[in-house]
């Protein structure tokens, strides 16, 4: 029952099913519909409220152990940027993974947060990118990679040309943008168990939050908040009694 939970939540973000035009259950970020309220707008997001694994977090608190390297297998590239009235999704082709337990994830979507959501040390970053995988049981793990304004970042550049601007449309890309190049040299990370950071904020989310940033100018986080013209964070969650590895 767990696995078809995940399943149907992965399908549901990987489906937009959250369009503001034709969601099942409006929500966003703020006032009523805002993060403080989504447990209370449908039954299907009671662990928004009740949750005891929620994200984002505040990274802090290390518990030190031999993790692992993330095995990063990104071999294809986005298909289409999507925009559901919430982020932008940068839908990927079939066949790239990351290994994670000895368990291949492969890498469905990735989308973007101004500013972080997760926040290192008390930290926020001006924009987050969520890399989405599921396994084969429709099991989740998002790396999360913060980016600081510095220069500007060469593949947000190409995927920015093509941003589509209205609430519902697609844009097919026309040139070739590789998650791996999102990525920071060190893969250095932060691991927790948590949640989907918006609705139904289903948990048992495997997180890697990379330690390392990457540069992005202020034009360019400015850009991204011109196509979704408000905040779309969910504020950081408490750890209850989470241990954060590094």
């Amino acid at each position: 029952m767990e696995n078809r939970i995940l399943l149907f939540a992965c399908v549901a973000i990987l489906a937009a099913s959250s369009v503001q035009a034709g969601e099942k259950t409006h929500w966003g970020y703020a006032g009523q519909e805002g993060p403080a309220h989504w447990g209370e707008l449908d039954p299907a997001f009671e662990l928004c409220a009740t949750g005891r694994n929620q994200s984002p977090i505040d990274v802090r608190g290390f518990f030190d152990v031999d993790l692992p390297p993330v095995k990063f297998n990104y071999d294809t590239r986005v298909s289409e940027l999507f925009n559901n009235g919430h982020t932008v999704d940068a839908r990927y082709e079939a066949g790239s993974t990351i290994t994670v337990d000895g368990i291949a994830f492969e890498l469905k979507q990735f989308h973007f947060h101004t500013p972080s959501e997760n926040h290192i040390g008390g930290r926020s970053f001006p924009m987050e990118a969520h890399l989405v995988h599921a396994d084969a049981n429709g099991n989740l793990a998002v790396v999360a990679v913060m980016f600081m304004e510095g220069k500007a970042h060469d593949a947000i550049a190409r995927l920015w040309k093509q941003l589509p601007q209205e609430v519902g449309r697609k844009q097919v890309l026309g040139e070739m943008v590789s998650a791996v190049q999102l990525l920071p040299q060190n893969r250095e990370y932060y691991r927790y168990n948590g949640s989907l950071t918006t609705p139904p904020c289903t948990e048992g989310v495997r997180w890697i939050v990379l330690k390392n940033q990457v540069t992005v100018s202020k034009e360019q986080v400015e850009a991204f908040e011109r196509v979704i013209p408000h905040p779309n964070n969910r504020p950081v969650q408490p750890h209850n009694a989470r241990f954060v590895l590094q």
